[in-house]
């Protein structure tokens, strides 16, 4: 077959791979960690690349990167940081979608401007996490403007991106080897916020396209869960929905102070306090016993179904608000909920009542109902003497579920949600992260060796144990990314990325101005960083770019700036390190991608030649 002029048997290969995975991601028939593993098998076998190259994305910086900043991540999460964290972002944002989006976004986008794009967005995954389940906000309408904004943010200083990073290099090498082109005049590098007029403007725009366009570009999805409803199908077919959901009440001013057992919840409306909120949230009761009293004031959290609880709300004249609000924290489903355990034959319980063994205040959960001998029992449950087999409906704190678990008392029927935290540990867990910082900032160690360092203090300091960190890490993503590192080496080794740059720019030299050859150095920097890494295009681009400047009578340092911004331009596919570590958290497909990042990458180029023109001068 003969190939057209200039295209060579290793470039036509190189193009079919890239046709067959565009395919494979649009129909999105085979998985995308399997599209890696499949790019890693075939293109060594079609002699394009070596082994060492086919593999080398698992040793890529890029990948050890990812490894160790979700086990940073985990680590920083396990200890009760990135709660404060949600907590503080959850307080701000109330009950807004949007504002919380925003917020999240926003946020990700600064620390993104002095860290690497996929370290901010890892470290904030957790967190986002638990304010999704604690709003009841879909969690895949809040990754995808985190993760864009976290790729954005990294063009707003000179180290927020590896292509910016290599800018002044870069330039500066193609200024000294081209003295006649720049009539001998010296190289000025750039300072560190030279881009952040370009990249402060990139970020205002992505924030403004997701609160006006996010309805309809983003995934629908469905709620993490639902912020009321506690128990699963299997638990609600056992006991019924006397108990199925979590309520909060206000109790008015002109209500008289009353003891827990005088108010007979239980046996009247088969409900039971779980927590009392007093003086303005400044005190809470998270297990009410029978003498604990409700006050004016207070805010009262009960478990029961919708009817008993608007009969108990008429009754006692408590106000039940329509979502859990005050309460929203201890209450969430990330912080509390339902389970079934079962007694022990060997349990302490035995022969005694929950009453006599202080069951709620030495093990601060809440139990719910009785289930014996095919029978549900609500009512009395804290006098009825315990027997071996009897199965408990318990409410609680997950972290108390799980020390309650490691206890010879109870077996536990399903698997638990959450885990235990170690606040006492968040001191060792900042102190890594910072290490791994100031190693990367402070004295330009490899990125993935400081944070390896990092994740390897989180061990050594015991935040977590080596079994732990190695269950953090999301596998899918490394092999998606290892996948396509080599097919990147492929493009570039084989020359198809400079055959195709060289051939679009011989073909459309009659038309170029300068602002028609910025539009083309921006098109093809960002069409190239969605299949090649954007150190990769940025290394093919800039001398192609300040060439084309000069031959335009352009400034060869915009063209050059350009380009490096232009390398973060990658929304459409899940090919970025940060598009694809949100890939399997926010359950998105690659038309999701492709949904929102058509948008924000026109959106992206606009502002880039607006400011360019508006900010920078660039003559049309």
């Amino acid at each position: 077959m003969m190939l057209p002029a200039g295209i060579t048997p290793d470039m036509f290969i190189v193009f079919g791979f890239l046709l067959c995975v565009i395919i494979m991601f649009a129909s999105d028939r085979v998985r995308v960690d399997m599209v890696g593993l499949l790019v890693m098998v075939l293109l060594p076998l079609s002699g394009v690349v070596t082994p060492g190259e086919a593999i080398s994305g698992l040793s890529s910086n890029a990948v050890v990167s990812i490894i160790a900043v979700i086990i940073i991540g985990h680590g920083l999460d396990k200890t009760g940081v990135m709660n404060q964290v949600a907590a503080r972002i959850v307080k701000l944002s109330g009950k807004s979608q949007t504002r919380m989006m925003a917020l999240v976004a926003g946020t990700v986008a600064f620390l993104s401007s002095f860290m690497q794009n996929i370290g901010a967005a890892a470290l904030f995954l957790p967190a986002v996490n638990r304010m999704c389940r604690q709003l009841n906000v879909p969690i895949s309408r809040i990754l995808i403007p985190m993760g864009y904004a976290a790729v954005i943010g990294g063009c707003i200083t000179l180290v927020g991106s590896s292509p910016l990073i290599l800018l002044n290099d870069l330039a500066a090498s193609w200024w000294a080897n081209n003295p006649d082109l720049v009539s001998h005049k010296p190289f000025e590098a750039l300072s560190l916020f030279s881009v952040a007029p370009v990249g402060i403007a990139l970020v205002a725009a992505a924030l403004v396209y997701f609160i006006v366009l996010g309805p309809w570009v983003l995934p629908k999805g469905a709620p993490t869960e639902d912020a009321c409803n506690l128990l699963n199908h299997d638990l609600e077919c056992t006991y019924g929905r006397e108990v199925s959901k979590v309520f909060e009440l206000r109790v008015p001013a002109n209500f008289y102070t009353r003891r827990l057992e005088e108010l007979e919840l239980r046996p009247k409306y088969h409900a039971t306090v779980v927590c009392i909120s007093k003086h303005n949230d400044r005190y809470r009761v998270t297990e009410p016993g029978r003498a604990d009293v409700i006050e004016p004031h207070d805010v009262v959290g009960i478990v029961a179904n919708e009817e008993h609880i608007r009969d108990l709300s008429l009754n006692m004249g408590w106000v039940l608000e329509p979502e859990l609000n005050r309460l929203s924290g201890v209450l969430s489903v990330d912080h509390a909920g339902i389970t079934e355990a079962i007694v022990t034959p060997r349990s302490e319980l035995v022969g005694k009542t929950f009453h006599e063994y202080g069951f709620r205040k030495k093990l601060r959960v809440n139990p719910l109902a009785l289930y014996r001998q095919n029978q549900v029992i609500l009512e009395n449950i804290s006098e009825i003497k315990i027997q071996p087999g009897d199965a408990f409906l318990l409410h609680g704190e997950w972290e108390k579920f799980h020390l309650l678990k490691q206890k010879p008392l109870l077996a536990f029927t399903e698997h638990l949600k959450g885990e235990i935290l170690y606040p006492e540990n968040g001191g060792k867990a900042l102190a890594c992260l910072g290490l791994a910082l100031v190693m990367a900032l402070g004295f330009h160690i490899q990125l993935s060796i400081s944070l390896l360092a990092g994740a390897v203090s989180m061990v050594l300091t015991r935040v977590m144990t080596l079994d732990e960190a190695y269950r953090s890490v999301d596998w899918m993503t490394v092999f998606l990314l290892a996948g396509l590192i080599p097919l990147g080496i492929a493009f570039e080794k084989t020359g198809a990325a400079e055959f195709l740059a060289t051939g679009l720019t011989h073909l459309l030299r009659d038309f170029l101005t300068p602002v028609t050859m910025f539009l083309l150095v921006g098109a093809l920097t960002s069409a190239f960083t969605l299949f090649v890494s954007n150190i990769g295009a940025t290394v093919l681009m800039i001398p192609l770019a300040m060439n084309m400047a000069v031959q335009c009578q352009a400034d060869p340092m915009m063209a050059a700036m350009l380009v490096a911004i232009a390398a973060s331009n990658t929304f459409v596919l899940p090919t970025h390190q940060v598009n694809a570590l949100i890939m399997r958290p926010g359950g998105y497909r690659v038309i999701d991608y492709v949904r929102a990042g058509t948008g924000m990458t026109i959106i992206f180029m606009a502002v880039v030649m607006f400011m360019l023109w508006g900010f920078y001068g660039i003559a049309a």
